[in-house]
């Protein structure tokens, strides 16, 4: 007994079956995380190694080489970066998507012990670390303050961070710009001389009456009592009182020789906020924890923190990345939504019925549903991929359940009664039906075991459709004739509102009908022109179009946020860099109105600031980061307001470099080229490079071009001679202590207050360390007391630092990286590069290769292209085996081309670029468009086994089968027209996914109608004419075999 009528005869059963299945899915659907993208293990990570006081080129030499020597066979390396500076080596090593990362680290691990007795003396244990997107911040929060600035860092401190740390799923947090409280003890270098003291002599001191000293117990009676002399200092301004020293029988206080200024330390990294000082904690989440729930959390603790501060004291959040991901998911829910309603329209008109109408939609929420299991099963996450998914399955879920329900109508038209008609009408397309889920999975399918980067973002594509399609096709061959037999019947009573709306609709349809009838009939006709002009066309589009055709990687995404870095000349004060950082800050919010929170930070950081440390930071560089809001309440992109901001830029003279990056850095930021040089000679290299970047800019087609390569950092270099030392009886370490020391200070002891302790720095007044002559005045103490300046025993020389040295699978090079500007998309770039370089004289020991979002898309393109291969032999394979024949699914297969034909118009037509969404379009339009080429070649057949001739079969299945084959069509691509035309968050990544594949089925379907009838009739009338001859031969053998066969006629 068949499926469908075991469905029929137990209606209860099968509707409760469906109806469990929904409970399952809102279970899920409530459950269900939602994300911005698949979680997706790291395939970085960066392995580390210091060599204390040795130069970037020592540092490569005898560091970095030894380590990319002993990681360059680790398995599975795509790339391995190097940066050797000045008493550190930082190698990143790259691995290929989908390799697992901690099976990488113990081969890392491996590789560096069997080098460790290797490593040049000094040189530190290489430790490693995985990068992944769980290490970017997920919240930046700013804390503005007045009069509790000074000490914002305390009471960040114990009443924000904290318990914001304590949040589930907050991996790490940050505070930049909180000025750090420190004690610092200016002296008077005259005054040090004159009374004998140095630098190291009062910090030593200062540490010997700091001190609190356990001094055992004593026992007096019949009590014991511990001993203690407790002498740490209980105020600050206790430590100008102590004796340091002894002057003509006089005792001489620390007051006498220095002054004390209790507050921030000298230098720190100042942030600002919308004008207003501020500190910025930066908020990152444990690794696997979801962003949007953790976010959540911190913003109800936040809730709670707030009435615990300072009144002067509030806090503002500056980047939420749950804002984007939800206005996204919002965004893909609203198209969904919109997508069921037109679908839902589109079949009401062509089938006139409200209860048709609605057993077929039914079938989309049920289908839904399955996809949302999955999800929850496999702990996958709600987000724009599954979710785009779903919006893109809307209008294929319904193709199955419109084929059937329209054939059970003729049925019952007929006079059948309604369950036989659903029998016989389920019966009759039951092979096509599954002919066709079978061609869409060959495409959805392979999906799921891509490798790579596509691999790891449409893998949930992959298996979401194909469960949808599945029990899409469940619902078409079981709920669907269950529901037919129970609420539709033949030729109902219609009432004169249902006559005067659907009347011209049917008889348009009717007429429509008629006139496709003959066409086809001339066509069949009339097959050498049809097939002709059809295959002229095709070569002319591609002609003409295809070399104009624009390609990219990945669709630009307005996130509503940019991060901007502004680099000054090397050397430039901090005073200066604030107040440059101030005035940028005063134009921008002056000029762009849509900025809705300014974030900015310059200084040098902490070197016990991980977060700070880790990025770049110093006293000439600028760090901001702007939240624009969401696109839906703006009319510039983000793209429109950053080329602002790079013109802008660009007006300042004095900046020696800027940066203006979209979306934070993540994926779906801005068009990029990158030009790798190689070579070793630093000039050689730099010249070319500035070259290529000069040309860039001036080409017209980058609005910012940026060197990967830093420019020299100057320096005083205090060469001391180690005779004139020795004379003195001092040698270069204890020389250089003491210059280091008067320079940048000593901090031999800490004050204690309330649990906290903070640094107590001994070094020169800032006036006496200000200029050349000052370093060269340093004062000296010999070992017999006599004071020695530091000119006697030295020589000040003005050098410059070489660039940190950079490195790529073992070579050097430097990286030219170009913003494509508005218009223009990567092929055009990287072909404006590679006319640029042609014009560069490069000697023949340099290599250039572009790399970056190019190089990424060349592999993703490889890996779609052998894909396309896989799914074309796949589809044709599930045709002959469905039609057990080997040309039926032949004709079929032209329907292909043509659609590919009608993305080119598409594409080409809308400006849009061939990117990787549109070739994932691609891949599902190839199992979308056979599947009209298959209803209309099954019906065909089934004509021809009643009787009819080829022609006349052909005609006929074209006339019946053309309603089904719109309906179809036409829910499919009105399915994807809110991706194409969509204009919500995060929209963007959609429109050529949906362009492809509604202007290539669209164009497909109108060569499915008229071509592949007439493409049959060839074959099918050259198989009968075979036929017919081979007919003739036999009678013609048997007459000649049995000639009284005639004699007796």
């Amino acid at each position: 007994m068949s499926i469908y009528r075991t469905a029929v005869n137990r209606p209860v059963t099968t509707i409760l079956v469906f109806v469990a299945f929904v409970v399952f899915g809102i279970y899920a659907l409530l459950r269900t995380s939602i994300a911005q993208l698949p979680d997706f293990d790291a395939n970085v990570v960066m392995v580390m190694s210091s060599y204390p006081g040795a130069s970037a080129s020592d540092v490569e030499n005898n560091l970095t080489k030894v380590l990319e020597n002993s990681l360059n066979s680790v398995e599975h390396l795509k790339d391995m970066t190097s940066r050797s500076r000045e008493n550190i080596a930082i190698i990143v090593l790259e691995f290929e998507y989908g390799t697992d990362i901690d099976v990488a680290c113990n081969d890392i691990r491996d590789n560096l012990d069997m080098i460790s007795q290797t490593l040049p003396d000094g040189a530190s244990k290489p430790f490693l670390r995985k990068f992944s997107m769980d290490d970017m911040p997920i919240m930046i929060i700013s804390a503005k303050a007045d009069e509790s600035f000074n000490g914002l860092d305390r009471i960040l401190d114990d009443r924000v961070t904290t318990p914001l740390a304590r949040v589930d799923g907050v991996g790490t947090v940050t505070v930049i710009g909180a000025p750090d409280r420190e004690i610092q003890i200016y002296c008077d270098p005259a005054r040090l001389e004159a009374y004998g003291l140095s630098i190291a002599g009062i910090s030593s001191t200062i540490a010997y009456e700091n001190r609190n000293v356990p001094s055992g117990n004593i026992d007096i009676g019949t009590e014991t009592y511990s001993l203690r002399v407790q002498k740490e200092f209980k105020d600050p301004r206790e430590i100008l009182d102590i004796v340091v020293g002894y002057s003509g029988g006089s005792a001489v206080y620390l007051r006498d020789v220095a002054t004390l200024v209790d507050g921030p330390a000298e230098k720190y990294q100042e942030s600002w906020t919308d004008g207003e000082r501020a500190a910025t904690i930066m908020i990152q989440k444990q690794s696997g924890a979801n962003t949007v729930d953790v976010i959540r959390k911190v913003k109800k603790k936040m809730a709670e923190i707030a009435p615990s501060l300072p009144s002067d004291i509030s806090l503002v959040t500056v980047i939420d990345s749950s804002d984007n991901i939800i206005n996204t998911i919002m965004s893909l829910l609203k198209t969904i939504v919109i997508t069921m309603l037109v679908v839902m329209l589109v079949v009401f008109i062509f089938l006139g019925r409200w209860r048709a109408t609605f057993i077929i939609v039914l079938a989309i929420p049920i289908a839904l549903m399955g996809s949302l299991v999955y999800l929850l099963a496999t702990g996958n996450t709600l987000n724009i991929i599954s979710m785009s998914a779903l919006s893109i399955a809307i209008g294929m879920v319904v193709d199955n359940s419109i084929v059937v329900l329209e054939n059970i109508s003729k049925h019952m038209d007929r006079g059948e009664k309604r369950k036989e008609a659903a029998v016989n009408g389920t019966s009759e397309v039951a092979a096509s039906i599954i002919g066709s889920t079978l061609t869409t999975l060959c495409v959805f399918l392979p999906l799921t075991m891509i490798s790579g980067f596509a691999g790891l973002m449409f893998k949930q594509l992959g298996w979401i459709v194909s469960i949808i399609m599945l029990v899409s096709t469940a619902l078409a061959l079981t709920l669907v004739p269950v529901m037919a037999s129970g609420m539709l019947s033949a030729k109902a009573k219609e009432s004169d509102l249902h006559r005067k709306f659907f009347g011209p609709i049917d008889r348009a349809l009717e007429g429509l009908s008629n006139f496709y009838s003959r066409i086809v009939n001339w066509c069949v006709t009339h097959r050498k022109t049809v097939t002709l002009g059809a295959f002229a066309l095709i070569v002319a589009v591609f002609m003409l179009l295809l070399p104009k055709m624009k390609t990219g990687f990945f669709p630009n995404s307005d996130s509503g946020r940019l991060s901007v870095s502004v680099e000054l000349p090397v050397g430039t004060s901090q005073e200066v860099t604030g107040r440059f950082a101030h005035e940028l800050y005063a134009r921008f919010k002056s000029e762009i109105p849509e900025i809705k929170v300014f974030e900015y930070r310059f200084g040098q950081a902490d070197s016990d600031n991980a977060m700070a440390s880790a990025r770049s930071n110093g006293s000439y560089l600028i760090s901001m980061n702007i939240n624009l809001g969401s696109m839906e309440n703006r009319k510039r992109s983000a793209s429109e307001i950053a080329n602002i901001i790079r013109a802008e830029l660009k007006e300042y003279p004095e900046i020696a470099r800027s940066q203006v990056t979209e979306g934070g850095g993540g994926m779906g930021g801005a068009t990029s080229v990158a030009l790798e040089i190689y070579g070793y000679d630093f000039d050689e290299t730099d010249r070319i490079a500035k070259e290529i970047q000069q040309k860039m800019n001036l080409s017209g087609d980058f609005v910012q071009v940026v060197l990967s390569r830093d420019e020299y950092t100057p320096e005083y270099l205090v060469d001391f001679d180690r005779e004139k030392l020795a004379l003195h009886g001092l040698n270069s370490t204890v020389a250089a202590t003491a210059f280091s020391a008067a320079m940048s200070g000593t901090v031999g002891s800490y004050f204690r207050e309330e649990g906290d302790e903070y640094s107590i720095r001994v070094r020169y007044a800032r006036e006496f360390r200000n200029s050349v002559e000052d370093i060269e005045n340093m004062i000296l103490t010999a070992p017999g007391g006599s004071s020695i300046r530091v000119k006697e025993v030295g020589t000040v020389v003005e050098s410059k630092v070489p660039p940190t040295i950079e490195r790529k699978n073992r070579e050097r090079y430097i990286t030219v990286t170009g913003i494509t500007a508005k218009g223009v998309a990567m092929s055009q770039g990287v072909e404006r590069v590679n006319e640029i370089v042609k014009t560069v004289n490069i000697p023949s020991n340099i290599t250039t290769e572009l790399a970056g979002d190019y190089e990424d898309r060349q592999d993703m393109m490889k890996d779609l292209t052998t894909l396309l291969m896989l799914i074309l032999i796949l589809v044709y394979m599930v045709m002959a085996a469905q039609f057990e024949n080997f040309v039926n699914p032949f004709v079929i297969m032209f329907s292909i081309p043509f659609g590919f034909m009608g993305v080119i118009v598409g594409l080409w037509a809308t400006g849009t670029t061939l990117d990787m969404m549109a070739m994932i379009g691609i891949l599902i339009l190839v199992g979308i468009v056979v599947n009209n080429g298959i209803v209309l070649i099954d019906y065909t057949n089934l004509m021809r086994e009643r009787g009819m001739n080829v022609i006349e079969a052909a005609t006929t299945a074209a006339r019946s089968r053309l309603r089904p084959i719109l309906m179809t069509t036409l829910t499919t691509v009105i399915g994807m027209l809110p991706l194409a035309l969509g204009r919500g968050e995060g929209s963007e990544m959609w429109h050529s996914l949906g362009i492809t594949v509604a202007w290539g089925l669209t164009f497909s379907t109108i060569v499915t109608l008229i071509l592949i009838p007439t493409i049959y009739c060839i074959f099918a009338t050259r198989q009968e004419r075979r036929q017919q001859r081979k007919a003739a031969e036999e009678r013609e053998r048997l007459r000649m075999e049995n000639p009284e066969i005639i004699s007796l006629k």
